[in-house]
């Protein structure tokens, strides 16, 4: 490790300071130009040092204490690259978005060092760290600067085999000081640097996905590297129609361009844009983005150079922060466990709060985590990788990105979520798509990728599972979900073949399913449900605890016997028995109920569940029958869906598709 001597500072990069052209900025310090403070955190990490001072003392004796510790100042943001730091207080970078994730640099590209620049005004301390794996911060190096003053400092990726990150802090002397800019260079090794595509897919979102297009125009950085930005408008609300549009097409001209198509889905949608970016030939990456997000362009500046030095192609992929609570990382390292073929985060890596806890207090986030899958709310993917394994699979929505990293890693493409690159994105937490018509998608379209993927006879666990999530909708007097995912196994037993036709025609059929079912039927209006009522209240209060292991199997006997033979109570039809929020509305407290009016997961209405057991034993008895057969066809069906994957992902089968949908035309 090196530092350079006090330099004038000027406009060139660390790259262009090196004089031998080998370097590569590919990280700049940057900050959030709205001076957001719920984002702040995410940028800035104060000084985490805690002042005690006695306050008094309890009755008993014990003493009391507060802790203070440096605030967050969002006045001294003075640009997107520029912070002030004032006299005595000290700054730290070691945030998400500043930070350096070494270890992802080390374990995936062909680089072996990092070069940090750090440009500052007045007077004070630079200060280096590195962690390791487990989360334990070590200072590196630190340097007196005063007036105008650029320091380099060469850090090699060595130590950073299983994690870590590299930050700096700022330390401000008496007159206080300024960070002018910063950034992160890397050896190119001789790679030229790539272009993209920036492809979003929209259903009636047209609102959002206008900001992602003006945030976008206004990012000279990315413009620098876009050949496209391609919107798919599936909707009836069309982006092209909002106030604002022309003057926005008109700043990005031919880097914009919208395409309109009946509504095939997030795979129809994102299938076009990987379509468009290979017919093109034009660009290295296509970088598929959510509608509905705010967008840190940082992130794709990054996730581009990061690919560009990647050892071998890859899916390059960000975090996902919560739309509602941005300072709350949602999704940080998504995999898939092979026997439950089940997705889901690492760890239970999400809902980390960098508001309460920033990245150095948090050791589980130094550590590398090497996923199975990228979520497709950000998710760079290269075109060669498109050009060998194909599009998206035609499944509408669910498992189309999950399915796709892993039939990219079977032919020898990884997938890395790289930190510092995010979005922010609605949570899981305000939706439950899993008892709508999106239920169908869930249930089919994990099949399907068991199918093409397990390494398992039979799936391993998936039989028990889609069995135990069908006997749950039942008891909670869930018909509708049920319905629609004993639709999804007899979809998966008639074979890959019609996937392509049923994308525009399956989910309208689904939405009007609806209309046979009181369960799936919201109501926003509070008063559309009578008070509830019950003759005889229970002895004891309603319990929302799930039934022990050792407990679970009579206890799964006596309720689906109730479910599917005993009479409802007699005024449960006239009036539910409960009004019951959706946090506790659970398989095992529903089932005690013989009718209950349940709110959805962003409160904005209810339903009332009623139970029906003819319409019990009715979907139970077709849920058993239609499971054996797929179980007895599992071999047949797996050597089906994986012969037809290379034709059903193919740019040829697509274009058939995309060809027959009468929505619109490219514009």
């Amino acid at each position: 490790m090196s530092v350079t001597a006090d330099k004038q500072t000027t406009s060139k990069t660390a790259a262009e300071q090196a004089g031998n052209g080998d370097l590569r900025v590919v990280q700049r310090v940057v900050f959030p130009v709205t001076r957001d403070l719920d984002t702040l955190p995410l940028y800035v990490d104060p000084d985490i040092r805690k002042v005690q001072s006695t306050t008094g003392q309890d009755r008993d004796g014990t003493v009391q204490t507060v802790s203070a510790g440096q605030q967050l100042h969002p006045q001294d943001i003075l640009s997107r690259r520029s912070v002030r730091v004032r006299p005595g207080e000290r700054l730290s970078f070691g945030s998400y978005f500043n930070a350096f994730p070494a270890s992802y640099w080390r374990k995936w590209t062909v680089a072996d060092k990092a070069v940090l620049s750090v440009a500052t005004q007045g007077e004070g301390t630079v200060v280096v760290y590195r962690s390791n794996a487990r989360g334990v911060s070590q200072r590196v190096d630190s340097v007196l600067v005063d007036g105008s003053s650029r320091r380099e400092f060469d850090l090699t990726l060595s130590p950073f085999g299983d994690g870590g990150w590299y930050w700096f802090d700022l330390v401000a002397g008496a007159s206080g000081m300024t960070l002018e800019e910063a950034e992160w260079s890397v050896p190119d090794g001789g790679r030229p640097r790539g272009r993209v595509t920036l492809g979003v897919t929209t259903f009636n979102r047209a609102d959002y996905c206008l900001k992602t297009i003006e945030t976008i125009a206004a990012d000279q950085g990315v413009l620098e590297i876009l050949d496209e930005l391609i919107i798919v408008d599936q909707g009836t609300q069309k982006v092209a129609d909002q106030d604002g549009f022309d003057e926005v097409a008109a700043t990005m001209g031919s880097q914009l361009r919208i395409i309109n198509q009946g509504n095939l889905g997030g795979s129809g949608g994102f299938a076009r844009n990987m379509y468009e970016m290979v017919s093109a030939g034009k660009s290295d990456y296509v970088m598929l983005l959510d509608d509905d997000i705010n967008l840190e362009t940082e992130g794709v500046l990054r996730a581009v150079a990061f690919a560009d030095l990647c050892r071998t192609p890859t899916i390059v992929g960000g975090h996902m922060f919560d739309m509602f609570n941005k300072s709350v990382l949602h999704a940080f390292a998504e995999v898939v466990n092979p026997y439950r073929f089940l997705w889901g985060p690492i760890q239970d890596l999400g809902n980390h709060d960098f508001s309460t806890e920033g990245l150095r207090a948090s050791a589980p986030l130094h550590r590398r985590w090497d996923v199975d899958y990228n979520g497709w709310w950000m998710c760079l993917i290269p075109r060669t990788v498109v050009e060998t394994i194909g599009l998206s699979l035609p499944v509408f929505i669910k498992w189309d990105d999950a399915e796709y990293s892993l039939r990219a890693r079977a032919a020898g493409f990884p997938t890395v979520t790289l930190p510092g690159a995010a979005v922010w994105h609605v949570s899981w937490a305000d939706k439950d798509d899993s008892v709508d018509w999106q239920a169908f998608y869930h249930e089919r379209n994990r099949l399907i990728a068991t199918l093409l993927h397990s390494p398992y006879a039979k799936g391993g666990r998936i039989f028990r599972e889609s069995m135990n999530n069908d006997v749950k909708h039942l008891v909670s007097m869930q018909y509708y979900p049920e319905q629609a995912r004993l639709l999804a196994l007899k979809d998966v037993l008639a074979g890959p073949e019609g996937l392509h036709e049923q994308l525009p025609t399956m989910m309208p059929k689904l939405r009007a399913l609806r209309n046979e079912f009181t369960d799936s039927q919201i109501k926003t209006d509070p008063a559309a449900f009578p008070a509830p009522f019950r003759k005889k209240p229970p002895k004891k209060p309603q319990s929302y605890r799930m039934p022990s292991t050792l407990g679970l199997l009579p206890w799964a006997a006596k309720t689906v016997l109730k479910q599917t033979v005993m009479p409802v109570r007699a005024d449960a039809k006239d009036h539910p028995e409960a009004h019951v929020a959706h946090q506790d509305g659970k398989w095992w407290s529903l089932a005690h109920l013989d009718s209950a009016v349940v709110s959805n997961a962003d409160g904005t209405g209810a339903s009332w569940y009623m139970r029906d057991p003819k319409k019990a034993r009715e979907l139970l008895a077709e849920s058993v029958a239609l499971h054996a057969q797929l179980f007895a066809n599992w071999e047949k069906l797996r050597a089906r869906y994986r012969k037809a994957l290379p034709e059903i992902t193919s740019m040829e089968a697509w274009k058939k598709t995309f060809d027959a949908s009468v929505s619109g035309t490219a514009k």
